[in-house]
């Protein structure tokens, strides 16, 4: 049983060999969030994922959500939350909290959990080195008469204008990994709360990312009979949504992987946050644990 077992954990070892070489020097973006932000074990197995990463000479970076944790603090003060589309809207007060939950509690949660495993995080927001630029988010309703329809102002929510890595290259490309929340700054000096996929797949882009991970509360991308898919391209994911088998929260979610794609990121992995490890098995092993996206066939 012991020689067994030392079998099976050297077959696990020369199985990661050529993707730890592979990936040697290469910058990895990663989107945490899901059940893996608030499961405390899942916490743990992320922060120790993220540290073998920069040991084995990968630059892992980190971009965070925190929409549940936001919602907590806001229902706490009994601040009320209204959504359009998923997103939450914002005005000055709302995103008071929203800078403080996410730069500050969730963001140095996050940081502390890495440190405590070897690590060397740094936490930053769009606002450090001016480096995430934002522009404001309105959405326009169409009713069934086109003269009812009506622009929403979602307030203090926004998207990416563009981003200047330098801060975030220069951190990654040392001993730090940096830890990013989705904050970014407007023209008018204001702050602004983004999605924390568009964030993690403009940071990808911008940084020419060998992979970019997004953690959710799936097991990837689905067939219609529930079965995982993978080694998807860029018009696999066009017919998915065409055909209504990606729907709902799924759809942004891969136009984001997409858009990576089309930006020069080299892979985009959808992966279940649930699984212990989920970012070395990924990275790791043959098998993987969700679904690969490409921009073409190979």
């Amino acid at each position: 049983m012991q020689q067994s077992s030392s079998h099976q954990i050297a077959h696990v070892l020369i199985e990661a060999l050529p993707y730890i070489q592979q990936f040697k020097d290469k910058t990895v973006v990663i989107k945490f969030g899901g059940n893996a932000m608030v499961d405390d074990a899942l916490q743990h197995s992320f922060a120790r994922d993220i540290v073998l990463m920069k040991l084995v000479g990968i630059n892992p970076i980190v971009v965070h959500g925190g929409g549940p944790q936001i919602g907590e603090v806001l229902n706490k003060i009994g601040k009320s939350t209204e959504f359009v589309d998923g997103m939450r809207v914002t005005d000055s007060e709302t995103m008071d909290v929203v800078e403080m939950v996410l730069g500050g509690l969730v963001n140095k949660h996050i940081v502390n959990l890495i440190n405590q495993h070897g690590g060397k995080a740094v936490g930053l927001t769009g606002k450090d080195g001016n480096f995430i630029h934002a522009r404001k988010i309105n959405i326009q309703k169409v009713g069934e008469d086109i003269k009812a329809s009506e622009i929403i102002d979602l307030g203090h929510v926004g998207e990416v204008s563009s981003i200047d890595p330098s801060v975030v290259d220069m951190l990654g490309h040392s001993d730090f990994i940096p830890v990013i929340a989705p904050i970014g700054v407007g023209e008018d000096g204001r702050s602004y709360n983004i999605n924390a996929d568009l964030v993690a797949g403009k940071v990808a882009e911008v940084l020419k990312a060998e992979k970019l991970l997004l953690l959710t509360n799936t097991a990837g991308i689905l067939d219609k009979q529930g079965e995982l898919l993978t080694g998807l391209t860029i018009s696999d994911i066009d017919n998915l949504i065409e055909d209504g088998t990606i729907a709902g929260g799924m759809i942004p979610k891969t136009r984001c992987a997409t858009d990576a794609l089309k930006g020069g990121v080299s892979s985009v992995h959808i992966i279940d946050g649930r699984v212990n490890h989920a970012v070395l098995l990924e990275l790791f092993t043959d098998q993987g644990v969700g679904t690969l996206l490409l921009r073409r066939q190979i």
